[in-house]
């Protein structure tokens, strides 16, 4: 029950969760409000709907599960496909059917059984050195556990939601065993103990600590535009984005995304937001503000993932089954001693 009391009610159109389900939708949200706000504004403004969120960064799928049939809650919107699946497995949501969703979002970045669907997407990439890294020395992932990067790879815990999928689709290419030996020489060549954000790793190359950093695409939009943190840019400055294996599989691919909740007592009104939110307008609201990649075909990328992120190749693996790997990845960072 402590972590109920940490979670920030924010709302967007409305001054709280209100008690009774008329023309609204409520939204459990781990993403942040500013992020998401201009596209609900956008929603209630074409429908009417008014749009009200919870707020917090860890704690809402066991926050569903205690409400139960009491939860007013319509829509879950997650960072990644990590806590979607967990709301699934837990039963808290419900499935789909939606033309206009199946039509906009292509079938790797949606549930098989529709009980989720994405609405961004992110590649998890490689930060390089340019002092330190010549252009095209390192080509994949697999290339990682070359020992010629001993002591040169920064990374987040290998715990982190983030890094168990890219695990997990290792595991998914080459097989359990094959995907240990990979991470047991991505471990050993690490220059520290893993710690910190995927920007905290950038920065780290910038300082020298490090050659290589494992990071998502839109944290080099978030430094290179950072106002309130100029150092950042120079973090962003000081590294080429390298988009590993674009000679095969192509780089791997995370999303943000929703669900409707099981007993979600607006539901109609949730399945528009979502219609909404895979909509051309709303792709491109969302791709804007995060520097993200929209899910809908021919959806325009903005101006910086233009420049710097469009012209790569994409793992198609359907992120299910990146998923349905998570368990063994977590186990297999535990059995190489990935931490520590």
């Amino acid at each position: 029950m402590k972590k109920l009391a940490a979670l920030a009610i924010l709302p967007i159109a409305a001054a709280a969760m209100p008690t009774q389900a008329a023309e609204e939708v409520n939204i459990y949200s781990f993403r942040q409000a500013f992020l998401i706000k201009p596209m609900l504004e956008a929603f209630t403004a074409e429908t009417g709907i008014k749009t009200n969120v919870v707020f917090a960064k860890k704690g809402l799928v066991e926050r569903l599960k205690n409400e139960g049939k009491n939860s007013k809650a319509d829509l879950l919107l997650t960072a990644d496909t990590g806590n979607l699946i967990h709301a699934v497995n837990q039963g808290l949501a419900q499935p789909v059917q939606s033309e206009v969703l199946d039509a906009n979002i292509p079938e790797q970045y949606r549930d098989p059984n529709d009980n989720w669907y994405a609405l961004t997407a992110r590649s998890r990439i490689v930060y390089a050195s340019k002092d330190r890294v010549k252009p095209g020395e390192l080509k994949s992932y697999e290339d990682l556990a070359d020992p010629k990067w001993k002591g040169r790879i920064c990374t987040r815990s290998g715990k982190h939601s983030y890094n168990l999928s890219l695990f997990g689709s290792m595991i998914a290419h080459h097989g359990e065993a094959e995907a240990e030996k990979w991470l047991a020489g991505v471990k050993d060549n690490l220059a520290r103990k893993p710690q910190g954000n995927d920007r905290a790793q950038v920065k780290a190359v910038y300082e020298g600590v490090c050659d290589l950093a494992i990071g998502n695409t839109y944290y080099f939009g978030k430094m290179l535009h950072n106002k309130k943190n100029p150092e950042q840019v120079d973090w962003a400055n000081s590294v080429n984005l390298v988009f590993p294996n674009q000679d095969d599989r192509g780089a791997h691919m995370n999303i943000t995304g929703a669900a409707v909740t099981k007993y979600a007592p607006n539901r109609d009104n949730a399945i528009k937001l979502m219609e909404f939110l895979s909509s051309t307008q709303g792709q491109e609201m969302y791709a804007q503000v995060n520097y993200e990649f929209p899910v809908k075909p021919g959806t325009p990328l903005s101006g910086l993932v233009k420049e710097h992120m469009s012209d790569f190749k994409a793992d198609k693996l359907s992120l299910s089954t990146v998923a349905e790997n998570r368990t063994k990845a977590a186990k297999l960072v535990d059995k190489v001693q990935y931490d520590h």
